[in-house]
């Protein structure tokens, strides 16, 4: 049961604001952000998701740069909440067609009937999109969509040379084409999460990915969807090892640690082909969640070294190689690495010709943060900084820095060789030919070297 639930701006705007209850001031917008904003307790810079103030439990989750928050005084599970927040913000961005400010204010009224519809009386009713369409027929004004750039590389489809355009999955499920026409299309994204952590001399100690084969459908009719994975597919080790499973099914195998479909997924031929069958409903959804920690292929390597150059100065080589195929790019990529408190100064050195690269020092927070726009297959890049201090070390440097952490998101690849073999659609006339797009999203989860 929650009393308000608000969405703010990173400015502290509120954009949206439904009180349920009336037990919890209406101030309560202004208290959460600024207690977020200027979060100092526990040593921690960020707020957490969950937090009282005055008897009031705030729970919040920033989804694209917007917070979702919702407040009570009651003692409610923070999970189920912070599960609910995000369900909420799935069911917009299902109907806007893109969740932003910009959609959110143009759609106000379209919110705030959804939202009344979705909670009563602070007790959830539904959170499905296709049972919300019943009650709520109001078209979405599109927005913001048509200034999106395109997908690039990943928007590469599986069959011909077709390119999918950068607003194929910023539409609204609910809305139709200009002229009423309907829209025959349905979007797979494979997305993968990889958590890796390396020693100092570059040997991989943890690695675990956490992947979605996330669908999104814009086909009229319900119709059946036939979904097959990889054959070599295994599912659960039960006390085997990997090397079983070599041995057993050849190098090829992909031995997933657990998973769970989706409660519209019909697994009556997945022992035998690896084949999911399911009616897809209305919205974005989850069709299967996995987690690996079988041995795989990192995207990057990551070598970090720090030298001491003198008392009062040491010298930092990070050093990424991308292990990837040479027609694949990654994108956005950050790197980050935590100095010594007493660093007061840091020059950075590039390799010659480095073009999309940036460098900087967080004096605040004692951090380098070395930034690349994007890195082909196969190159490798190279960062030197040279650390001034305020005070002559007197123990080790190396155990004051790192470990050296990294984001990045790579499209059209994906580490665990799981593999959506093909899409297919039940027919019901020969002229009924849908488009279909499949494409493979890799991720940082947790990447990190340690010095």
């Amino acid at each position: 049961m929650i009393s308000q639930f608000f969405v703010l701006s990173q400015r502290g705007d509120n954009i949206v604001f439904r009180d349920y209850r009336g037990d919890v001031p209406k101030g309560s917008t202004e208290i959460f952000f600024r207690k977020v904003k200027f979060w100092k307790e526990d040593g921690e810079e960020e707020a957490p998701p969950v937090f009282n103030i005055d008897g009031v439990n705030y729970f919040h989750v920033k989804i694209v740069g917007l917070l979702f928050v919702a407040t009570t005084r009651v003692n409610v599970s923070p999970s189920l909440v912070l599960e609910l927040l995000q369900r909420i913000a799935r069911v917009i961005k299902d109907y806007l067609g893109i969740l932003s400010e910009d959609s959110l204010r143009k759609n106000f009224v379209l919110v705030y009937e959804l939202l009344d519809e979705v909670i009563d009386f602070g007790y959830v009713q539904t959170t499905s999109t296709e049972v919300l369409k019943s009650y709520v027929f109001n078209e979405p004004i599109v927005t913001g969509a048509a200034h999106l750039p395109a997908l690039g590389p990943a928007s590469l489809f599986m069959q011909g040379t077709k390119r999918m355009p950068g607003t194929a999955i910023t539409k609204s499920v609910v809305a139709n084409e200009p002229g009423g026409r309907k829209r025959e299309e349905i979007f797979v994204d494979i997305i993968e999460k990889i958590s890796v952590t390396f020693s100092s001399s570059g040997y991989i100690l943890t690695s675990e990915i956490d992947g979605t084969i996330q669908m999104k459908s814009y086909l009229t009719g319900n119709p059946e969807i036939r979904l097959a994975l990889n054959e070599d597919v295994c599912i659960g080790r039960g006390g085997r090892s990997f090397y079983d499973y070599i041995s057993s099914a050849g190098s090829g195998t992909v031995v997933l640690d657990d998973c769970n479909f989706h409660e519209s997924v019909h697994l009556d031929s997945f022992d035998m082909d690896r084949t999911l069958t399911l009616v897809p409903p209305d919205g974005e959804f989850p069709v299967m969640n996995y987690r690996m920690t079988q041995e795989f292929k990192p995207p990057f390597r990551i070598t970090a070294l720090i030298e001491e150059a003198g008392p009062l100065r040491a010298e930092v080589i990070i050093k990424i190689r991308a292990e990837f195929p040479s027609n694949v790019t990654a994108n956005t990529i950050a790197v980050q690495m935590p100095l010594p408190t007493y660093t007061t100064r840091v020059s950075f050195e590039l390799e010659p010709g480095a073009v999309g690269q940036t460098t900087d020092f967080k004096e605040a927070n004692k951090r380098l943060e070395w930034g690349l726009k994007k890195i082909v297959g196969g190159a490798e890049h190279t960062l030197r900084a040279k650390l001034t201090f305020s005070q002559e070390s007197h123990g080790n440097v190396t155990k004051e820095a790192g470990p050296v952490s990294m984001t990045f998101t790579i499209p059209m690849y994906n580490a665990s060789r799981l593999q959506v073999k093909y899409l297919q659609i039940e027919k019901r006339s020969k002229s009924y030919n849908p488009y279909r797009w499949v494409r493979y999203i890799t991720q940082a989860n947790s990447y990190v070297a340690r010095i």
